[in-house]
């Protein structure tokens, strides 16, 4: 009998909170064979943009599409390095100034492996995600980027 791994939801609605955050972190306490952890938030800055301030972002996605370069990217990276866990987490929707937007978390043994690969992630994941964002300022008015 084959087994799936199972998949999990990238794209999130609204900003990643910190306590899911932290409940990732705590999950991982048991796993004894990971001995580094690296992660990557993402969060929103109140950039000041032609004298308005960046209030929030209205990230959108072609879900089905994002989720399967996800997994692809996903696929990649666990044969390029010696990864024990990975997750990743993008929203979707409004996130204010200062929430976080994007959370990735790399499980492996060793810590220059945890760094190179969640540094090869963000960088793929701001390349090849279908992922778009509207900023939207304090006096409503907003620009896609």
């Amino acid at each position: 009998m084959e087994t799936k791994k199972k998949k999990h939801k990238v794209l999130l609605e609204g900003p990643v909170q910190p306590s899911f955050i932290a409940d990732s972190i705590a999950k991982h306490s048991s796993k004894t064979d990971i001995g580094a952890h690296a992660i990557f938030l993402g969060q929103v800055r109140a950039d000041a943009k032609e004298g308005k301030a960046v209030k929030a972002i209205e990230y959108s996605a072609y879900p089905e599409m994002a989720e399967s370069i996800l997994s692809e990217i996903r696929e990649d990276l666990f044969s390029r390095y010696p990864i024990t866990c990975m997750h990743i987490y993008h929203s979707v929707g409004t996130v204010k100034a200062g929430e976080i937007s994007l959370f990735v978390f790399v499980s492996c043994k060793h810590r220059k492996e945890s760094f190179d690969a969640l540094r090869d992630i963000v960088e793929l994941l701001k390349a090849k995600v279908p992922v778009w964002k509207k900023e939207i300022y304090e006096d409503e008015s907003h620009v896609w980027v």
